[in-house]
């Protein structure tokens, strides 16, 4: 199947993804700052620009998107075109995630990773939920690393697998397709 757009509208569709003030930080945020935390937006001087600082609690969040960070939920589903691409590409965000985690955690930061299915979705526990157990996160010196996502906070399992993990090439079918693990074709 081809694109249904030319490369120059595509060009633009993407260039149109934010990076930065997205919907589910915003709520994030406006709900924090409600109660009482305070922090700064976007360090660009920390590894992977974290979306929320807060110095005073040695506390870091990144708000990420369930698609563009290949998280293993019901937000995340592989396109159909140009699979190699998009396993390249999300796999490399992957990786990149993993690396700026582990500097950060060796800088002595305290790194919370909130996925998008946290805030929305069927299985969602909600904006209110996700922040109380952030905020919890926030609150507690000796918690180092937690992830939000659909099933609820978990201290340091939250990382999806690598695409790479979770994907296989199908033999006969073309070098940019592949199936998940478990499927049984």
């Amino acid at each position: 199947m081809s694109d249904v757009h030319t490369p120059e509208q595509r060009s633009r569709n993407m260039a149109a993804v934010r990076g930065r003030n997205t919907r589910p930080e915003l709520l994030l945020r406006r709900a924090l700052h409600g109660m009482g935390f305070r922090y700064r937006l976007n360090v660009r001087t920390l590894p992977g620009s974290p979306d929320l600082v807060l110095p005073g609690r040695t506390a870091l969040l990144f708000v990420h998107g369930c698609f563009w960070h290949g998280h293993d939920c019901s937000l995340f589903v592989l396109p159909q075109t140009r699979r190699d691409f998009w396993l390249d590409k999300i796999g490399r965000n992957q990786l990149r995630d993993r690396r700026h985690s582990d500097q950060l955690a060796e800088a002595g930061w305290r790194v919370g990773t909130v996925w998008e299915c946290a805030m929305r979705g069927r299985a969602s526990p909600g904006v209110e939920a996700t922040t109380e157990d952030v905020a919890r996160f926030l609150r507690d010196p000796d918690c180092r690393e937690m992830f939000f996502r659909d099933t609820g906070a978990h201290v340091g399992s939250g990382h999806p697998s690598l695409l790479s993990e979770r994907f296989t090439p199908v033999p006969g079918r073309g070098s940019n397709e592949g199936v998940l693990d478990d499927d049984p074709r």
